[in-house]
């Protein structure tokens, strides 16, 4: 079968490798769709934590069950996407339910080899499919997951000024449902495309610019308030450091981007509003129901997040590119 590898930051490789061969407790899949993450481009640059080379990068996955046991409730010819979190079931955080930050975490794609290829072997229990969704619906199932679990995590509720930072696809998927929540979504960027995208296709009431005046911005705009819930998703360690005095008193700041330092605020000023500080990562089997009931009900539309297709044999000479602003990606999706 043919796998594209990326051999070292900034260069890939496609080559002939092996078909897998079905075990006990794994499923065959032949990989249909692939989406392209931030995740992917940071290790194409070489800029992702927790990673080393050679990878065969992809974790946003659909395909189709190729080979399984014959006991499963899954049958072959089924369309399924992946949840690419394998945990060890044994730790303390898979004792408690929390899977998606097991001490032993591997991710398909990140910690081993991915879904850039033919046909791929994982766990039974990592597939998970719903009845009359599309291959495009399902290989977006996970980077909205991400975004599902952030704003559970943050306990949105109805009426809460939830301000989003990054209008990336994570930080899109995080508005999206931030809105299904019932939270009052103000979304920060500096990117004025990626707004425009968030006020006339997502319907985002409130955008902003990031600039020295974000702060006095979003204090008029909340009448002094400033924010219930603020949800990094940019990764960037000024803009998670800006993120602290965007929130209100009793405010929670919840990090779903990933940067490599260290964090520093100012005690009195974080004391003070008794404000509540957590990380959010990767997604549970129930944030990916969630996103599956969104895409099935029609209240999520992929078609407005795809704005690149590629076969899988152009992802070589076009995965560059995607690092460009200027190219205007949203979700760049590889058909195999």
């Amino acid at each position: 079968m043919k796998e594209l590898s990326c051999k070292t930051p900034g260069e890939f490789e496609y080559k002939d490798t092996q078909k897998p061969i079905l075990s006990q407790g794994n499923a065959i899949i032949k990989i249909k769709r692939i989406g392209i993450c931030g995740t992917d481009l940071h290790a194409f640059e070489g800029t992702q934590p927790y990673f080393s080379y050679p990878r065969t990068l992809g974790h946003e996955l659909a395909g189709e069950v190729f080979e399984i046991e014959s006991n499963s409730e899954f049958q072959i010819g089924d369309l399924v996407t992946i949840m690419p979190y394998f945990s060890c079931g044994t730790c303390v955080a898979c004792r408690k339910g929390k899977t998606n930050c097991c001490q032993k975490i591997s991710v398909f794609g990140v910690h081993e080899d991915g879904g850039m290829r033919e046909y791929v072997s994982v766990p039974i229990s990592t597939l998970i499919k719903r009845e009359g969704l599309q291959l495009d619906q399902l290989a977006m199932a996970e980077p909205f997951a991400i975004g599902a679990h952030g704003v559970r995590r943050a306990g949105v509720k109805p009426g809460d000024r939830v301000l989003v930072i990054g209008a990336g696809p994570i930080g899109l998927g995080v508005m999206e449902f931030a809105k299904i929540a019932g939270g009052e979504v103000i979304a920060l960027d500096i990117n004025e495309q990626r707004l425009d995208f968030c006020k006339n296709i997502l319907n985002i009431a409130h955008t902003l610019k990031a600039s020295e005046q974000t702060k006095r911005e979003i204090e008029e705009l909340t009448n002094g308030d400033f924010c219930d819930v603020v949800i990094d998703a940019t990764g960037n360690s000024t803009a998670i450091h800006q993120g602290f005095q965007y929130m209100a008193h009793g405010g929670t700041y919840v990090l779903v981007g990933l940067q490599k330092g260290e964090i520093a605020f100012f005690h009195p000023d974080f004391h003070k509003r008794e404000s509540t500080l957590m990380s959010s990562r990767n997604a549970t089997k129930a944030d990916f129901e969630q996103v599956l009931e969104a895409l099935a009900s029609g209240n999520i539309n992929v078609k407005n997040y795809i704005t690149h297709r590629v076969n899988f044999e152009g992802v070589k000479s076009n995965f560059e590119s995607w690092l460009d602003p200027k190219t205007g990606v949203i979700k760049a999706m590889v058909a195999i």
